[in-house]
């Protein structure tokens, strides 16, 4: 293939996308992220924090859902994490967090899972009422 024919060609990236259950945030204004996972058994496990996708409106929006879902421990079974990673959730960041009871479902995107299992350029598509937290499991 020429170096012109190589020029003209165009990269798309492919997005993934799965239901995860919103067990917390951190707090920002109302909030700056969603901290996600999934179940295995009853068990929920963190799978990352989601940041992007939202606008103000919607943020406010989806902070009015929080209201009477606080709860003061951690329900991920795979939390706090040791290893310190861009994606990782270490007991330190921890206490920065509110926890959620595991009721609420979101729909998110992202590109890839890390070798540790997180969601790499994750972003929040929208809340799914459709759908109940005991029934989100890993996909693919």
């Amino acid at each position: 293939m020429s170096r012109q024919a190589i020029r003209g060609t165009a990269k798309y990236r492919i997005n993934r996308g799965q239901k995860f259950v919103i067990g917390g945030y951190t707090p920002n204004h109302p909030f700056d992220a969603l901290i996600v996972g999934y179940y295995e058994g009853d068990k929920l496990y963190y799978v990352g924090k989601v940041r992007n996708g939202f606008v103000p409106q919607v943020r406010r929006e989806v902070y009015r859902k929080f209201e009477g879902l606080e709860i003061d421990t951690c329900p991920f079974a795979n939390l706090p994490e040791k290893k310190r990673t861009m994606w990782a959730l270490t007991k330190q960041e921890m206490e920065n967090c509110q926890w959620l009871k595991p009721e609420l479902v979101a729909q998110i995107e992202f590109t890839e899972r890390t070798p540790d299992g997180h969601l790499r350029h994750s972003k929040v598509v929208g809340l799914r009422d459709d759908k109940k937290a005991m029934e989100v499991v890993r996909e693919g």
